[in-house]
């Protein structure tokens, strides 16, 4: 459910020869690699394995692409059901996975509603598109037949955008590919989904995450290796209305409207696709019920920022810890 958040990698203030690195525009944000190689050769082909997997996954669940597959069965789904790849499939399947777990919180088909949407020029839908649009918002309306691999849409003009979880997605890929090639140290990032493999040699790499107020500033420094790490924010496609609300791209699939209950939400786990989904899942939802899914998840945890600027950590992270201020947060 989204294409946003940004999360800064930090990297070590010497450049070292043997560290490659290359970043593209794709899938509607900024994509970048960074791998450790001593053969130069190996490094330029991991870094072309990376960007293959990306451009696959940009080609088949590009929404705004209408030669994309996943546009196809925006158009056409509703008519009958149609094969797919097993690629846009398996995204697909956990997704529903995904609204199975959270009651709908995460639902790919919020894009009925999102269509309306301009966070540039400063529109939202009307009342009677956003009527429409909540009758259509509703994940079984997405019918997957994996023994035929074909997806159907129940009724016409459901509409699917898998920007929150097609990112992570690609960076396991691209993960994959470079485990395959023997690169056992790197960091694969799509915007705020990232994951980062092994270490910087002698000590994690520092994952800095942004403060959703202050642009230049981090809320909580976290050092990782072998960890994924996706951030939903609120602060990166939005514009403030009118009446002076945010207005951004993370909409409540109950309500067809951004969902204001918190400004960020970070979640930690093993695989970006994870990540990612489980970061906009628990945006959704709120601290109090997005910390509860969180911790009923083995291996998962969460740093969420609430309405009032305040820090919450899962169990994981910190046991018993009361809600912290992110402005003292980041003072010595």
């Amino acid at each position: 459910m989204r294409f946003l958040c940004f999360i800064c990698l930090l990297l070590p203030l010497s450049v070292q020869a043997d560290w490659h690195r290359e970043s593209r525009d794709l899938m509607g944000t900024r994509v970048s690699a960074e791998l450790w190689a001593d053969d130069p050769a190996l490094a330029e082909r991991a870094l072309a394995a990376v960007f293959a997997e990306m451009d696959e996954v940009n080609r088949l669940m590009n929404p705004w692409d209408p030669e994309s597959e996943l546009s196809g069965l925006n158009r056409e789904a509703h008519r009958a059901p149609l094969r797919v790849s097993p690629a846009l499939f398996d995204v697909l399947e956990r997704a529903i996975e995904y609204s199975q777990l959270s009651d709908g919180a995460f639902d790919v088909s919020f894009a009925s509603a999102g269509q309306h949407y301009d966070y540039r020029q400063g529109v939202t839908p009307s009342q009677a598109e956003l009527r429409d649009a909540l009758g259509k918002i509703n994940y079984t309306l997405i019918r997957l037949d994996a023994d035929r691999q074909t997806v159907a849409y129940a009724v016409e003009g459901v509409q699917v955008d898998l920007g929150g979880i097609a990112k992570g997605y690609a960076v396991d890929r691209a993960i994959d590919a470079l485990l395959a090639l023997g690169i056992e140290s790197a960091v694969v990032s799509a915007g705020g989904d990232s994951r980062i493999l092994g270490n910087l040699g002698d000590r994690p790499r520092t994952i800095g995450i942004r403060h959703p107020r202050k642009k230049d500033d981090f809320i909580v420094m976290i050092p990782l290796e072998d960890t994924a790490i996706s951030t939903s924010g609120d602060y990166e496609r939005f514009f403030i209305d009118e009446q002076g609300r945010r207005v951004h791209h993370i909409l409540d699939p109950s309500t067809g409207k951004s969902s204001g209950k918190v400004q960020s939400a970070s979640v930690l786990a093993d695989r970006a696709v994870d990540s990612d989904a489980l970061s906009t899942t628990t945006f959704v939802l709120g601290v109090e019920k997005g910390l509860a899914l969180i911790n009923s998840l083995e291996g998962i945890d969460a740093i969420i920022v609430d309405a009032r600027g305040l820090l919450h950590y899962s169990d994981g992270l910190m046991p018993g810890a009361p809600p912290t201020d992110a402005d003292a947060a980041n003072k010595p």
